[in-house]
């Protein structure tokens, strides 16, 4: 069933697509060949912010931004078939915050690369919104499913919580290191930090994908 495998391509795509760009922006000269993760020596936006690679960076990222919300629509679909008494306030957080999310991708996408003062505040809303809006549904899934009594899914739901709690450690770390530290090493350890925690919010979705996996969730289509 193709669904079932949407989280995986969530999750897959954007890290694929962001090092492909990665590896086009170095190719043409736009970036310092290193391994980010460690050396920081670029961010994640700037491999998508010069041609060719910006063209590829918003074919990666817009179709994943729009696909991030179907992923949660059936994410709250799934956590009522697991948890009959889910409520609908959770059900309303994650779907908004899961949007809200994918919707600031878009902005993010859509502005970079462009200079204008304002283009540069919809570039930062984006980026920021995103992150907060995508790891606050992870966060809200995995705190639902710690109340699931269902054996298939391990510690699965383990995993979820630690890998949508470690980007807000890395996110008050990143405020503590950008106070003390001097602005080139705080430079470049923020662009470490930012590629560890993309990374783990992409992981997020593939151990969703396993979780799906693990509960046989199917999607059936009926009428009336």
């Amino acid at each position: 069933m193709l669904i079932r495998w949407l989280p995986l391509i969530a999750g897959i795509v954007p890290f694929v697509g962001v090092h492909v760009c990665y590896v086009v922006a170095v190719r043409y000269g736009h970036l310092p060949a290193c391994i980010p993760y460690i050396d920081g020596c670029t961010s994640i936006s700037a491999t998508g912010r010069y041609p060719p690679a910006n063209l590829l960076f918003r074919a990666f990222e817009l179709p994943s931004a729009a696909l991030l919300v179907v992923v949660w629509y059936f994410t709250v679909a799934w956590l009522r078939a697991l948890r009959p008494a889910l409520g609908n306030s959770v059900a309303v957080a994650i779907l908004f915050s899961g949007i809200i999310g994918a919707l600031a991708l878009i902005v993010y996408v859509t502005f970079l690369g462009t200079s204008e003062p304002f283009y540069g505040f919809m570039r930062r809303f984006g980026i920021y919104f995103y992150f907060l809006g995508t790891v606050l549904a992870q966060l809200f899934v995995a705190l639902s499913l710690r109340n699931v009594r269902n054996e298939s899914l391990g510690k699965l739901p383990d995993a979820m919580l630690w890998i949508s709690l470690l980007p807000f450690a890395l996110g008050i770390f990143n405020l503590v290191q950008k106070a003390v530290l001097p602005y080139a090493t705080a430079d470049s350890l923020e662009n470490s930090i930012e590629w560890i925690a993309s990374t783990m919010m992409q992981a997020y979705f593939v151990v969703l994908f396993l979780a799906w996996r693990r509960t046989g969730f199917k999607v059936r289509v009926t009428t009336g």
